[in-house]
């Protein structure tokens, strides 16, 4: 096993599926299967997902709403996404705690470094939403922060591409594949990965991230067994 503990981020428009807006329950049970499969396998598992299929802060300010409102609004976004894959992994016979960086009671604890230790030591798949409980940072920096927090091996970005290319491989049709890359090149090469807060924090604690296809099935399984599959980024 070559990763023992991981913290998977998933953007909220991963959960549309192939709609327009909302939750697709046939990706979302997709999903959770996948994360039972990790689990079951004897990895630690941590989810932190965004908010986009179902509001984003800055779409909000672009269109004159306060930046700090419509920031909180997104993490209310990340709440529900979060119960939602809750939902379905336990319906996989899989335990969860819901964890959460603004106070929420009852429907999520709030996070805390040691409780997130506790609950992933224990077999229990954590979820934490709310991003860092705070406006004007995204999922992405969320994802690195609690990451670091839980001493999570790794960061596992599940997107609907299979790794880390030149240019968008959707819309560059001779675009290379990197099989890894460093901070420094995602920097100079202003690869949008993951925002450069994320990526600092990443590069400071050392935390690689691997980007992969979230959506072709066994990908996950196949990473934490250790196989080639995506992008790493790692090294200075």
């Amino acid at each position: 096993m070559k990763y023992k503990r991981i913290l998977l981020k998933l953007s909220g428009e991963a959960l549309m599926g192939q709609q327009q807006h909302g939750i697709d329950p046939e990706r979302l049970s997709m999903y959770a299967n996948e994360v039972k499969s990790v689990v079951e396998s004897g990895v630690q598992v941590a989810i932190v997902i965004g908010g986009g299929n179902i509001f984003r802060g800055l779409q909000g300010t672009a269109k004159g709403m306060d930046r700090v409102q419509g920031d909180y609004m997104g993490m209310m976004a990340t709440v529900i996404n979060s119960m939602a894959i809750q939902a379905e992994i336990e319906k996989n016979d899989v335990s969860t705690s819901l964890l959460s960086g603004i106070a929420i009671d009852p429907i999520a604890e709030a996070m805390s470094r040691r409780k997130a230790i506790e609950y992933l030591t224990n077999g229990k798949v954590v979820i934490i939403a709310a991003g860092t409980g705070n406006p004007f940072f995204t999922t992405d920096t969320a994802a690195a922060l609690r990451a670091v927090e839980i001493e999570a091996d790794v960061i596992l970005k599940g997107t609907r591409v299979d790794g880390i290319y030149t240019a968008d491989p959707e819309k560059v049709k001779d675009a290379a594949k990197y099989d890894s890359i460093t901070y420094t090149e995602v920097y100079e090469k202003n690869l949008s990965i993951m925002d450069l807060t994320a990526i600092t924090l990443c590069r400071e604690n050392k935390l690689p991230i691997l980007v992969f296809d979230m959506n072709k099935k066994g990908n996950l399984l196949k990473i934490v067994n250790g196989e080639n599959v995506g992008t790493l980024v790692c090294g200075e």
